[in-house]
């Protein structure tokens, strides 16, 4: 699904903001902070969701070749349409939107290179409220059962609502290192080493084709009985955010294929003539990989949002149309309504009064994909089944 631009989008350098007193629009912010990326109290519970209390932040990125020359404001205009251009008019004028840390007028042409901040009140999606359960703690790796919609790490518009910030709230575990990903929807196994000479130990054994991965999958269908194994390019259009699978043997020499190599084994575990629990064993890691070659065969996820209808064009649509009416459905965000108690108004602020940012409009429900098992030399660890898994 496309959305508008944020300027949590940016290739931006996260800068914890230090204690200070900030001064915009003639008004002292008094910034709360800590050595730590989250606290309990920076989490608001509400209809079935994690929600983070907004706080100050500082975005810092560098100007590249595509921006220079345009003026500081049509720059944040024309690169992040989440908020009007007005908006940025004023944050230019107050200074919560600086070059090189000074304040410069509205018509400032920006030059290569040069560090622009931009200091926001920022508001994060909110996720569901499964517990991040911790299922080995080890004094060099933790290895947890990451929820669904959960991300693993900052990223985007996530910072505090990601497994990374959750543990740091609730179970003070320090600096960590995780040494795989998991998409936002996917639910399972993380492994997280707790110090940067572990974290390297598991980079060379998975970049050296020695880590084995387990997933299971709840698809359509009756997916075939003997073992399949799927060989097809995965090509992952980033703008989109979508991946396609092609046959690396089905071009002729005239053809180029599109994509990267990528393998899948997947083994059929059970069926009940409507849907089918399959045992997936990638054997590379491509965006999507999973998802999209099990779309590939026929079988796709029966609650993937992405690759079960890929002719629909509408996320509201193709929710419509999944398999299992009794999926976990929450009560809409925009239901929440404002409390002094929960967070300070920020006048300049674009989201405020809202709990969450302008423009979501993501429907956090479990995907049918969990990660059971990772193993390699001399280690090995699982995660138990998600309550989906059986027919």
């Amino acid at each position: 699904m496309k959305r508008k631009k944020q300027d949590d989008d940016y290739d931006a350098v996260e800068k914890p903001v230090s204690s200070a007193i900030a001064t915009t629009m003639n008004t002292e912010i008094l910034l709360q902070t800590s050595p730590k990326l989250s606290q309990k109290q920076d989490y608001i519970f509400h209809g079935g969701r994690r929600h983070v209390r907004p706080y100050y932040f500082e975005f810092i990125s560098h100007v590249n070749k595509r921006w220079t020359g345009k003026t500081i404001v049509d720059l944040f205009a024309d690169e992040f349409k989440g908020r009007a251009r007005e908006y940025y008019v004023g944050a230019v004028k107050c200074g919560r939107i600086k070059v090189d840390g000074e304040i410069v007028p509205v018509s400032y042409i920006v030059k290569s290179s040069q560090k622009i901040t931009h200091f926001v009140h920022r508001h994060e999606p909110p996720v569901m409220t499964d517990d991040v359960e911790i299922l080995v703690k080890e004094p060099d790796v933790v290895t947890v059962c990451k929820p669904a919609s959960i991300p693993v790490h900052p990223c985007g518009q996530y910072r505090k609502n990601t497994v990374v910030g959750i543990l740091d709230a609730e179970h003070d575990l320090g600096t960590l290192f995780p040494i795989h990903r998991l998409d936002r929807l996917v639910s399972g196994l993380l492994i997280i080493a707790r110090t940067a000479a572990k974290a390297d130990f598991f980079r060379q054994q998975i970049e050296g084709g020695m880590v084995k991965k387990r997933y299971i999958a709840k698809v359509i269908g009756v997916f075939p009985e003997d073992e399949k194994i799927v060989n097809a390019n995965i090509n992952y259009n980033g703008s989109e955010g979508i991946s396609t699978a092609e046959d690396a043997n089905s071009s002729g020499d005239d053809k180029k294929v599109k994509g990267k190599p990528a393998c899948t084994k997947f083994t059929r575990i059970d069926t009940n003539g409507t849907h089918s629990l399959v045992l997936c064993e990638p054997v590379t890691g491509r965006t999507h990989q999973i998802r999209v070659h099990l779309q590939y065969t026929g079988h796709p996820i029966a609650n993937d949002p992405l690759y079960l209808h890929r002719h629909v064009d509408n996320l509201e649509t193709k929710i419509a149309k999944r398999i299992d009416a009794g999926e976990k459905k929450m009560v809409s965000p925009n239901d929440y309504v404002y409390s002094s108690e929960d967070f300070s108004i920020d006048p300049m602020c674009t989201n405020c009064p809202k709990l969450i940012p302008q423009g979501y409009e993501e429907h956090d429900e479990a995907l049918w994909l969990h990660c059971v098992r990772y193993s390699g030399t001399g280690w090995e660890y699982e995660c138990p089944y998600p309550s989906w898994a059986s027919l």
